[in-house]
């Protein structure tokens, strides 16, 4: 029997995955190999050095570098606030003397009689890494984290924006060809993780951002109200540390595009799961995808994989994904056997396909996706 398989992002309904939890520096960690977690599981903490601010103290009292230590009210260590008095110059008979104050709080953490600069370190800078998703301690790092390893559903994007965050699956359409509406986004929905449909309006993605949602997931988004939502124009090539008020994910891609009735249907069927949800996209070398991880008991093993069993026979739902059907929805109606010579001159297989306005079309099988 013939089937084909189809390319692209992953939208498994369970696999195993394992994610580095990391710090950035040196640091403790908190959990043991074995240890069950939750998202919100504290793996490891640190401590980052403030950061440094120069105050160029000679040129604010009109000295030589060489004076700037005698001028100092403080000492090396010493705290001072912002705005408070960090140096003075004796004047003639106390008076006509000059100030310099300190632009921002910190410690006083250098003084130079060369450059006659002070430096400033600011106020320390906790950084904590939590699980992200629920699973197990696979591997300990020392001093830097550890790996959790869960199985569960796993579902990929094409463009994303945020960082890591994590809620219950709610769906706030009933249908993957449904625009997402701001009046579709409610007060219950705070925390949570949000599926649209085809698209999320401009109206929607601010009414996310009011209302607090964790995340939302959506097939389609219109460039344009991106833009309008940052206030300024995305550059796609690097993205996750966007502070936005929540994670996107965008599924399918730019403009109104229905989302995948597999992926929607997936994410129906996880409603009320506790969705790990992470928008960073990297778009070059070492490519990085936004992805939704959805923790689930092995039991649904064997379900999943039945479900997602990689082929498609003559009548199954397809979609096209490649220009000049991009985002067409039909039937197989055809699987030829024998590759084919395209107009490129490239030899593929291939199959037949009648679109929904009734056209039959003979495409390449990589350029089709299944529902």
């Amino acid at each position: 029997m013939s089937h084909a398989y189809y390319p692209g992002l992953s939208v498994s309904g369970w696999t195993m995955l394992r994610r580095e939890r990391l710090l950035p520096v040196a640091g403790e960690v908190l959990v043991n190999v074995g240890q069950v977690v939750a998202p919100d599981t504290l793996v490891a903490q640190t401590v980052l050095r403030g950061q440094l601010i120069p105050v160029n103290v000679a040129a604010s009292l009109g000295v030589s570098p060489e004076e700037v230590p005698g001028s100092l009210l403080k000492e090396l260590g010493d705290a001072v606030e912002s705005g408070e008095i960090l140096a003075r110059t004796k004047g003639l008979f106390g008076l006509l003397r000059s100030e310099c104050r300190a632009p921002a709080g910190g410690v006083i953490a250098s003084i130079s009689a060369v450059t006659g600069q002070v430096m400033l370190e600011g106020p320390a800078v906790p950084v904590q890494v939590r699980a992200w998703l629920s699973g197990t301690v696979a591997e300990v790092r020392p001093e830097r984290g550890a790996v959790v390893a869960s199985g569960g559903a796993w579902l990929q994007g094409v463009f994303g924006l945020g960082g890591e965050t994590w809620g219950a699956l709610v769906l706030a359409v009933s249908a993957p060809t449904d625009v997402l509406e701001e009046p579709d986004i409610t007060p219950a929905m705070r925390g949570k993780v949000v599926v649209g449909g085809a698209l999320a309006t401009l109206g929607a993605l601010r009414r996310a951002a009011e209302v607090g949602v964790a995340a939302v997931v959506t097939g389609g988004v219109h460039a344009l109200d991106l833009g309008a939502f940052l206030g300024e124009e995305i550059g796609v090539a690097v993205t996750g540390a966007e502070e936005i008020g929540f994670t996107l994910v965008v599924t399918e891609g730019f403009g109104q595009v229905a989302m995948a009735r597999r992926t929607f249907r997936l994410l129906g069927e996880k409603e009320g799961f506790i969705a790990s949800v992470c928008g960073a996209t990297q778009i070059r070398a070492g490519v990085v995808r936004p992805e939704i991880i959805v923790p689930t008991a092995a039991s649904e093993r064997l379900a999943a994989e039945t479900a997602a069993s990689g082929g498609i026979e003559v009548g199954a739902p397809v979609r096209l994904i490649r220009a000049p059907h991009f985002g067409a929805i039909g039937l197989v109606r055809e699987l030829i056997a024998q590759p084919q010579v395209l107009e490129s001159g490239a030899r593929v297989r291939v199959l037949v396909a009648e679109l929904e306005n009734g056209l039959r079309v003979t495409v390449p099988r990589s350029n089709v996706e299944v529902f």
